[in-house]
């Protein structure tokens, strides 16, 4: 039984929380996007959720047959589902102020993103291709040392996270820019890492590139509206 990923899942879902309290105690969640708590929670699950059953599917596994792996997870999580699945949890629960929730929600999801990649922790698999590096890591057994890829992903999306609390502290009139380009640094920071993890594969390229892309649009729709609003 393999319950790693799960919590790996939890420390992501923690370090989210830990900073939407942040967020909180500074006075940047505005009243009207709800409860952040309770919306980061829901994203989590119904990520963790969508992004397990795409991968059981994928791997060929039925989740019908099957539920148990569900919780057991030994295949892994598909991210590009578990985001879709995030994203429209996001979506249909607050649809009448998106703009606002998306960006409370940026410097927390890179936080809990963060703390998804250094669950790799627990599953002893921080390390990715080799490296010549003064901090490369050899695993047990070897003599060949390692990137702790994971590790530098976790360390790139929290200071992604931090950057996002400073701008969002500094105040930002363009509604949905701290959102969108949350999106773009999670596509980018995966894409600069993805090179040296062992499984290097054109699939989770795509679905970078696409947050990056997606990502840019949205921040310059924001920026266009808030020009258009102060005309």
């Amino acid at each position: 039984m393999e319950f790693t990923l799960l919590w790996a899942a939890l420390t992501g879902v923690g370090l989210a929380l830990l900073m939407a309290k942040w967020e909180m105690r500074l006075g940047l969640i505005p009243e009207k996007t709800g409860s952040l708590s309770d919306l980061l929670l829901g994203a989590a699950v119904t990520s963790l959720i969508c992004g397990r059953l795409a991968a059981m599917i994928i791997a060929g596994t039925n989740p019908i047959t099957h539920p148990g792996d569900i919780l057991i997870v030994r295949s892994g999580v598909d991210t590009g589902f578990a985001s879709l699945g995030a994203l429209a949890f996001v979506w249909l629960t607050s649809r009448r102020q998106l703009a606002g929730t998306i960006d409370a929600l940026g410097p927390a999801a890179m936080a809990g993103l963060a703390g998804w990649h250094a669950g790799c922790l627990y599953r002893g698999a921080c390390l990715g291709t080799a490296s010549s590096w003064p901090w490369a890591v050899a695993q047990e057994g070897s003599n060949v040392p390692r990137h702790p890829v994971e590790i530098y992903a976790a360390l790139l999306f929290l200071a992604a996270a931090l950057v996002l609390l400073w701008w969002r502290r500094r105040g930002v009139r363009a509604m949905g820019a701290i959102g969108a380009t949350a999106l773009v640094l999670a596509g980018a920071v995966r894409f600069v890492t993805e090179p040296m993890r062992p499984s290097l594969g054109s699939g989770p390229v795509g679905w970078y590139l696409a947050a990056i892309a997606i990502g840019l649009i949205g921040i310059f729709a924001a920026r266009a509206r808030s020009r258009s609003a102060l005309q």
